[in-house]
């Protein structure tokens, strides 16, 4: 195969890209792709995805790539790529086995079939289901409201300590959140939080 490649590389004078050059520039723009949906992996703060009607290829790339799902009754979602003869290939399949176990993982990717809202909410794809796309969004501000209530250093540490105890032992894990916590646990946020208990009153935290 390789000899048949440089010798139609050949006859063409050199005029033309080679069969390998334009396969890396095919690779580089896939990782490219798949560096757009890490970045939202990687953001530091909480990313909430609300869903409503058909959620299919990339958007499932991009909802497995945020921390929390939520949908509105009438959404379904499907690994859409296999039934176009394509393999899935900007994250839906490195990161959707750990959200909903690996039997469902599998007959998504393997069949491309649509899955229901209340079947997603039955394997863990999305967190809630709301009625309508109006209940929804506000189902996902309320949420997101919630958070941000709480201390962004915490957080973010939750976060951060989470993501890396999912690619890690628990061992490792726990060493990862007793490093954390001696570093960072220290913080005005914390004498607030203790400050607010004794006074009975909501904290405000401000991050520092």
């Amino acid at each position: 195969a390789a000899s048949g490649i440089l010798g139609g590389n050949a006859g063409n004078g050199g005029g033309g890209r080679s069969m390998g050059a334009r396969n890396y520039a095919f690779y580089r723009t896939i990782k490219d792709l798949q560096d757009c949906f890490t970045a939202i992996a990687q953001c530091r703060k909480p990313v909430i995805a609300a869903i409503h009607s058909k959620c299919i290829g990339g958007g499932v790339d991009l909802i497995t790539a945020c921390d929390i799902r939520l949908c509105s009754a009438d959404a379904s979602f499907s690994i859409y790529e296999t039934k176009i003869a394509i393999v899935a290939d900007v994250g839906t399949l490195q990161r959707i086995t750990p959200i909903v176990g690996k039997g469902m993982a599998r007959e998504m990717a393997m069949t491309g079939r649509f899955i229901t809202a209340d079947r997603a909410l039955a394997c863990g794809l999305v967190n809630e289901v709301h009625a309508d796309k109006d209940a929804l969004l506000a189902g996902a501000r309320a949420m997101a409201d919630e958070i941000a209530a709480n201390s962004p250093m915490a957080v973010q540490g939750v976060k951060a300590v989470l993501d890396y105890s999912d690619e890690h032992s628990t061992a490792e894990g726990l060493e990862y959140v007793a490093q954390w916590n001696s570093s960072f646990v220290q913080t005005n946020d914390v004498a607030e939080a203790v400050s607010a208990f004794i006074e009975k009153r909501p904290p405000v935290f401000k991050g520092d």
